[in-house]
């Protein structure tokens, strides 16, 4: 422990599981007090507990917003005040093809990894604004940087985050409040492991899966991973960063990883209509 978030307060939805729960996890551990918001209510006791005096636990729907001013209060009322809030909580949502896609199940789908990152953002500013001081953080995904990596309604709330935050960074830049996004690329999480085995206990077994295929060999996404990130946003580390979209990846979405034959020997240069080497003095 190195003390970065002593005596900060944060909130952070969906922090009763995967990222959020390793973003609680080292937050307390950095010195911050949390609130674990999430509805999963028996992991959210447990993880709370484990953190002691640390963190306390609220029953949190994101895509109410009672639910997230809720949240927002309680924090600023065990805490007395409010330092970050990680609007971390999402699900994969609707699944298939866009001329099959239900719009109930594109409604419930943005509901959450949407709305509810908006309503966080709004109650997070409430606080944040008149104090002149706060980081707000979301997670975003890679899925929404680049297509063919998510499902259409997931990926469409992804890429909506990151304008959200790049224009809610722009307002509140004159109170010093901070707004990043974290995009994460593959992570072994109990989401994933859910998605892919039906069950989310077999995150280690997703995890050797993500690996064999990972652009750092043998080295899958870890829900670490994302909470040093998020970390580094939220710290004096970070104190001028704003707008910014965080990619945690290990290069997927440039490339690495992929075959690149053009990188493997050396070949003489290639210039106009296919001529090769340097032009001749």
């Amino acid at each position: 422990m190195t003390g970065k978030l002593e005596g900060h307060a944060a909130l952070i939805t969906g922090g009763a599981s995967g990222l959020g729960e390793a973003t609680a996890r080292l937050f307390a551990q950095e010195g911050a007090r949390v609130v674990v918001a999430d509805i999963q209510d028996e992991r959210g006791e447990r993880i709370a507990g484990e953190l002691g005096d640390a963190a306390v636990f609220q029953h949190t729907n994101v895509s109410d917003e009672a639910s997230v001013a809720a949240a927002v209060d309680r924090a600023v009322k065990e805490f007395g005040r409010l330092d970050c809030v990680f609007a971390n909580a999402g699900i994969v949502g609707a699944m298939g093809p866009i001329d099959e896609t239900p719009v109930e199940e594109f409604d419930a789908t943005m509901s959450i990894n949407l709305r509810g990152v908006f309503l966080s953002m709004k109650h997070a500013a409430r606080v944040m604004k008149p104090q002149k001081s706060g980081v707000i953080l979301c997670t975003s995904s890679i899925a929404g940087l680049r297509g063919g990596l998510g499902p259409h309604v997931y990926a469409t709330a992804k890429a909506a985050l990151i304008g959200l935050t790049r224009n809610v960074a722009a307002e509140l830049a004159p109170f010093a409040v901070r707004v990043n996004c974290i995009a994460p690329g593959n992570m072994a999480t109990e989401m994933i492991a859910g998605l892919v085995t039906g069950d989310p206990d077999k995150v280690a077994e997703v995890g050797q899966a993500m690996a064999a295929g990972s652009p750092f060999p043998g080295r899958s996404g870890l829900p670490d991973d994302i909470a040093q990130a998020a970390l580094y946003l939220s710290s004096e580390a970070g104190a001028f960063v704003s707008g910014h979209t965080l990619v945690v990846d290990a290069g997927l979405t440039t490339g690495s990883g992929q075959a690149m034959p053009l990188f493997t020997s050396y070949s003489p240069m290639v210039r106009e209509a296919g001529r090769r080497g340097l032009p001749e003095a």
